[in-house]
């Protein structure tokens, strides 16, 4: 239970990140015109943050998917 909590809330913090950042650069676009250093610094950190959360989660499955075929191979 808790496990599945854990990596619900993985997910909802990388898929927040990703909105914010892109209702961030469409807030500036159509408001002011123009997007700041900062923000694409913000937006560039956030992609890769949210890729990194679900990739290391796609990685460690496969790598127990592995593991798992190795323990009924060898018995």
């Amino acid at each position: 239970m808790k496990n599945t909590r854990f990596k619900q809330s993985q997910n909802a913090c990388a898929v927040l990140l990703i909105v914010s950042s892109i209702g961030m650069v469409a807030y500036q676009v159509v408001d002011i015109d123009d997007v700041a250093s900062g923000l694409l610094y913000y937006v560039a950190q956030s992609f890769l943050l949210a890729g990194s959360i679900f990739g290391l989660d796609q990685y460690l499955r496969i790598i127990k998917r592995e593991y798992r075929n190795d323990v009924r191979c060898k018995k």
